[in-house]
């Protein structure tokens, strides 16, 4: 099976990473990178589509079309922000792209990345965390082919990437240590990026992957 994937995102650490891993693998055909500017990635199997509004995509939508996978990498840290401004930049714009993207390409494979500690029953304390509950939960109810929540704990990042946080370089060296210490709560970018497309090719037993479901899915 080849993968012809839908990327958002690629302008951030997350994004990056896993659009790098989808470019270097051999069931991946072709990527189609959406975002707000470019992200300066020069690739064979690459192209990019430039677009401002992420709320309708009404224009571009013949463009969206004959995808099979999406790997959705958006977000914003909700440090600073009221519950409904957070709540418009991830939870109303993950589903506007999402609900284009599943009437379009039914055979879709949406995979979303929320994080650690994201809470399925969105009545937790956090407002962060439940705001991607619902995001997640509100997912899994639209026809794709089939849709996979990913929670990496802290990442890191993968070989050559640009785009990086301070605080994940600094981490960058004691990874193999927290991985040993800390397996459930860490990951790598890469392993990310290859559990995106292992479930796009095999599926896998449950709808949200942890920090261990991720490696273990990433080493199939």
């Amino acid at each position: 099976m080849k993968i012809n994937v839908i990327v958002f995102g690629a302008t951030g650490m997350v994004g990056e990473g896993v659009l790098l891993t989808a470019l270097n693998h051999d069931q991946v055909e072709s990527v189609l990178v959406i975002g707000r500017r470019a992200c300066q990635v020069m690739h064979p199997k690459l192209k990019e589509l430039i677009h401002d509004d992420f709320f309708n995509y009404s224009a571009i939508e013949l463009q969206l079309k004959g995808y099979n996978a999406c790997f959705f990498c958006l977000g914003v840290s909700s440090l600073g922000m009221k519950e409904d401004d957070y709540s418009r930049v991830t939870y109303d714009l993950t589903m506007a792209a999402a609900k284009t993207l599943s009437r379009l390409n039914p055979d879709m494979t949406f995979c979303y990345v929320s994080g650690t500690g994201t809470d399925s029953t969105e009545r937790g304390r956090l407002m962060w965390a439940r705001v991607k509950g619902k995001t997640e939960n509100d997912l899994t109810k639209l026809p794709f082919k089939a849709v996979y929540l990913f929670r990496p704990g802290l990442l890191k990042p993968v070989k050559d990437q640009k785009n990086v946080r301070m605080l994940f370089k600094v981490m960058a060296w004691p990874y193999p240590l927290l991985k040993l210490l800390f397996p459930q709560m860490v990951c790598t970018l890469h392993d990310l990026g290859l559990a995106m497309i292992n479930v796009c090719m095999a599926g896998y037993s449950k709808p949200i992957l942890e920090n261990l479901d991720i490696a273990r899915v990433a080493a199939d």
